[in-house]
């Protein structure tokens, strides 16, 4: 899979292939000289050579996903290793969306990249009344001239009852809220988000009706071909490790 990708968002980038070393980076304005802020120094274990190496590891496409389970208020990756009531990220990408993703109907999503603690690439999905939660932090965050990319998010489950019939029944939705981050962590997410397409391939169908998106690309060549059915060969797909 190529990483040459389409931007989707306003300040348009186009990144060459990003590899583990510090390979220079392109955009339309021509070639970057700087280093990237997410490449760290390591020494090789073969030759013990220092070397240049991504803080974060990606396989573009196909992100690690934790899930909100909405029934018992608490989030997990993949569906099986408990994460508690919460979560705390600085966002890479983001996008709000309408569309008909996961054999669930035609809804309207939040879905968020992020590095997790040990710098694994991760996205997360909400809907519903999450949803209206996360353009209330946007909200205020525009009109001080951040983004959701220049802070610490914060998301916490929220207990809700409703009753009918005479029957009550309980369910959380997620609340949003932010502090400050670290300028270096938020350089390293930037450039990164910058340098590789940030996307999860089991949501993109290319029909979505986007309301808004930051960070968030998919590689030119998914946007016109379906994917082919059989899986490319692992050593053709570019990662970020």
């Amino acid at each position: 899979m190529s990483t040459k990708v389409k931007a989707q968002r306003s300040a348009t980038t186009e990144a060459g292939a990003a590899t583990t070393t510090a390979a220079p980076a392109f955009t339309l304005s021509g070639l970057i000289t700087a280093v990237p802020a997410y490449l760290i120094e390591k020494a090789d274990e073969a030759t013990g050579e220092v070397v240049q190496v991504s803080r974060f590891r990606y396989l573009p496409g196909h992100p690690r996903q934790i899930r909100f389970d909405a029934k018992a208020g608490q989030f997990n990756i993949g569906g099986t290793t408990p994460l508690g009531n919460s979560l705390r990220f600085i966002p890479l990408a983001w996008r709000i969306f309408q569309d008909d993703i996961l054999n669930m109907g035609r809804k309207l999503w939040a879905e968020l990249f992020f590095a997790d603690d040990k710098g694994a690439v991760c996205a997360v999905l909400f809907h519903g009344y999450s949803v209206e939660n996360l353009y209330r932090l946007i909200e205020p965050l525009f009109y001080d001239d951040l983004t959701l990319a220049d802070v610490a998010v914060k998301v916490t489950a929220e207990k809700k009852q409703t009753t009918k019939e005479g029957k009550t029944a309980t369910y959380y939705i997620a609340q949003f809220s932010y502090e400050a981050a670290d300028p270096a962590e938020v350089a390293a997410r930037r450039d990164f988000a910058r340098d590789f397409p940030i996307w999860r391939a089991e949501t993109y169908t290319g029909a979505a009706d986007m309301r808004i998106q930051h960070g968030y690309t998919v590689p030119a060549e998914e946007e016109h071909h379906e994917p082919e059915p059989a899986a490319a060969e692992p050593g053709a797909v570019p990662q970020a490790a």
